[in-house]
């Protein structure tokens, strides 16, 4: 009969690298908690895996300048889907890299997310979460994390904001028309100061039919101290930025 060391490393054998599993992923396969655990852990001292946080097991992917860390979304997975069910996807910087709005990678790793919690770290990253108050589905989360960037362009790292305002006007105009048009609705339960900057882009953009609402939902008398979007915008006065 095959020890419970041997049956690990086989399931761990076919696994990919950057993989991230915990100890219940082999109690199907094998009897026993405790002896899963002290299997796996052994496998951690004899550099067989790697140990992300408590629990959290990966096969490294290794190379001459050492370990490659499993990709972000890898290391967040346990928070972005429950059960089956998605509760969350990536946002803040890993996103900006990804739209092109920063080339700086961040040891923080931001999450969107209905139901929020304190942040926390994990191995060398800090996890952090932000509130969305949309639904969140699998085929708007491309335009949420759109939306938060704008909402947290002051944020975005080693970009000024006037740049920033020039790439959103390029991400915004390759939308199909149906993404434009939910963006614009998805954008009506975010902050005002995001619905004003999605309103001039789209002004700017002459897509003034899908503005209406977002206009119609600020106040009139709010100024919103966005320095730098002026510069690029033209339509900023009626937004009230400056």
């Amino acid at each position: 009969m095959m020890k419970i060391t041997d049956r690990i490393v086989l399931k761990i054998g076919r696994l990919p690298k950057g993989y991230i599993f915990t100890y219940s992923d082999f109690i199907t396969e094998v009897d026993g908690r405790e002896a899963v655990i002290k299997a796996l852990n052994r496998m951690v001292n004899s550099g067989r895996i790697s140990k992300l946080s408590k629990g959290k097991y990966y096969k490294p992917e290794v190379t001459p300048f050492g370990n490659i860390l499993p990709a972000q979304k890898e290391v967040v997975k346990d928070l972005l889907e429950e059960n089956g069910k998605l509760i969350g996807y990536l946002s803040g910087y890993s996103i900006y890299n990804k739209l092109v709005l920063t080339s700086q990678i961040s040891n923080t790793i931001q999450i969107g997310r209905n139901q929020i919690r304190p942040s926390f770290k994990r191995d060398r990253y800090t996890i952090s979460f932000i509130r969305q108050r949309n639904t969140i589905t699998k085929d708007n989360i491309p335009l949420l994390q759109i939306l938060d960037s704008i909402r947290y362009i002051k944020s975005i790292p080693d970009i000024t904001i006037e740049n920033s305002c020039r790439r959103f006007l390029v991400i915004l105009e390759e939308l199909s028309d149906k993404d434009k048009i939910a963006l614009a609705r998805l954008a009506l339960k975010y902050p005002p100061s995001t619905r004003a900057l999605l309103g001039s882009l789209y002004d700017d953009l002459r897509l003034n039919t899908l503005t209406i609402k977002l206009y119609d939902s600020l106040n009139p008398i709010t100024i919103y101290k966005i320095e730098g979007a002026n510069k690029v915008l033209q339509s900023h006065l009626k937004w009230n930025i400056v």
